[in-house]
């Protein structure tokens, strides 16, 4: 089949998957349209914007990084959301009678149907608008919208089929765990961008914009600038690099697919060697307690590392408690108290303990015959928790003073840290047996439907509780902070803090032990709903 026959076919193949899968559930056609109306609208909004920016003496050193940032996120969006566009998985279509160069045309002019697609074509043609200025400028700027927009679709494409094997795999999906990651950093990055922009002005972005101006898809809207300002020369070689970088990626995404549709796939198959290291692997299970307690310690460690929602929570908590203290420490307005949110984001980890093992909990509920059991399995868990936590929040409290050079606040920084994570595997076991919730494995929903009432009350209704059980430590920090020989006690607060963060998980482990215990049929009732 000719690839002007083959484009079609799969535009229509493109519709019909979309339409089919909104047909699926009422939910997700909503999900869909609400998603859809919000992207289109800020669209709407960044074109308004970037227009707005007409005439500016700093609009390209805005609009050139903007475009560079989209084009990263074309890049990355297959890692993080394999499962986002079915299409993206060309080995279904192994078993057809396709050439790679038909193929990649049809699949990369499919591509284009799609909100992400609009969406980037806004951005783009609003670029254009803010720093095009002459009729050969916006000439060259239609050139540069197509290009650019054929870069960041060509290059999604390309990284998807260079890792789809990978990708479509169980391993694979477990890069989906780092989303949480990047995107809690981006998101203090842009923050911590914008307070510098706000403070300085769009000046500040003109050394990203003369770098990222040669740097494709940017380099096609930096060649609309070029224009505008009477460079032609500089013009035509940054639109040759745009259009030298669609050729690269056109070609190296035909060179994987020609492979991909001749070669099996051995991406999930272990070799003899991994599977005989797996299989002696016992380093763990002989630095922890003997018996029960390190049974369940091993069992949830291995959840951390193995299981996806779990690990993309334990990823997500431990890069949002270091950004936050140590962002607001590198701009100088954090305090060292702000460490603190290292040991709540953690100690999150300890409500809904039941609903992470899934359905699989029923093997656990056989073990558990007594209160005796209960706690023992309450206390594993918090154990386990507490081998990342404790060292974890230490780390980052000591690391947040010394950016800060604050010592002197350290003993009480830490005591209240630690206060804070026994409130917090206190009120986390209770909440684990009172108001326990499923999580589904598939997809990227953590809350089984009909259960988000629970989840809701689980988790914010024991980190109130954690709070008020905070207050006595809170209390002391302030009457030290603000009596008049106060810095000569405030050591006291790390162990005082210490001490009764441990009393508060023992006393929460004895509480939840006995519900957890009677309460077992509804537990496991709960948390197999996913």
């Amino acid at each position: 089949m000719s690839a002007g026959a083959l484009t079609p076919v799969f535009i229509r193949l493109k519709l019909s998957l979309l339409r089919n899968g909104l047909r699926q559930s009422g939910g997700r056609k909503a999900a869909y349209i609400t998603s859809a109306v919000f992207a289109l609208l800020f669209a709407a909004l960044q074109l308004i914007g970037l227009i707005a920016l007409r005439g500016h003496a700093h609009a390209a050193s805005v609009v050139v990084p903007a475009v560079a940032v989209l084009g990263l996120g074309w890049a990355v969006m297959p890692l993080f959301f394999p499962s986002g566009d079915e299409t993206l998985d060309p080995t279904r279509l192994v078993m057809l009678p396709l050439r790679p160069r038909p193929l990649v045309r049809a699949l990369l002019t499919a591509s284009l149907v799609g909100i992400g697609p609009l969406f980037t074509l806004c951005l783009l043609a609003g670029s254009v608008i803010a720093v095009a200025r002459g009729g050969a400028a916006f000439a060259v700027g239609v050139v540069a919208v197509v290009l650019a927009l054929l870069v960041c679709v060509a290059l999604a494409r390309a990284v998807a089929a260079a890792n789809v094997r990978l990708l479509t795999s169980r391993k694979g999906r477990d890069l989906a765990v780092l989303s949480g990651l990047v995107i809690a950093i981006g998101a203090q990055i842009v923050n911590f961008g914008a307070q510098r922009i706000g403070a300085s002005g769009l000046g500040e972005l003109d050394p990203a914009g003369d770098v990222l101006q040669w740097v494709p898809p940017a380099s096609a809207i930096g060649a609309v600038h070029a224009v505008s300002e009477g460079s032609y020369g500089r013009a035509v070689a940054q639109l040759a690099l745009s259009a030298g970088a669609l050729a690269a990626l056109l070609a190296v995404w035909s060179r994987h697919l020609t492979r991909l549709m001749t070669s099996p796939d051995g991406s999930t198959l272990p070799t003899a060697d991994t599977a005989a290291r797996e299989r002696s692997s016992t380093g763990l299970a002989a630095l922890l307690p003997p018996g029960r307690t390190g049974t369940v310690m091993e069992r949830s460690l291995r959840y951390v590392w193995r299981d996806p929602k779990t690990k993309a929570a334990w990823v997500t908590s431990l890069a949002i408690g270091l950004i936050v203290p140590v962002f607001n420490a590198w701009q100088g307005t954090g305090s060292v108290y702000f460490a603190c949110f290292a040991a709540g984001m953690l100690g999150i980890q300890m409500y809904n303990q039941f609903g992470q093992d899934s359905s699989a909990f029923w093997m656990v509920a056989t073990t558990i015959s007594s209160t005796r059991d209960a706690y023992v399995e309450l206390r594993a868990r918090a154990y386990a928790l507490l081998l990342i936590t404790l060292p974890y929040a230490a780390l980052v409290t000591v690391l947040t003073t010394a950016m800060l050079g604050d010592w002197p606040r350290l003993p009480e920084a830490l005591g209240l840290s630690f206060a804070l994570l026994g409130a917090m595997l206190a009120t986390g076991a209770w909440t684990s047996a009172r108001f326990p919730y499923s999580i589904p494995q598939e997809g990227y929903k953590n809350v089984a439907p009909g259960q988000t009432g629970l989840a809701w009350i689980s988790v914010f209704g024991g980190m109130i509780g954690a709070a008020l059980l905070c207050a006595p430590v809170i209390a002391l920090a302030i009457w030290l902070n603000v009596s008049a020989d106060g810095d000569d006690f405030a050591w006291l607060l790390l162990p005082a803090g210490t001490l009764y963060g441990a009393v508060l998980t023992a006393a929460g482990l004895r509480l939840a032990a006995p519900r957890t215990a009677r309460r077992l049929p509804e537990i496991l009732q709960a948390v197999s709903k996913g």
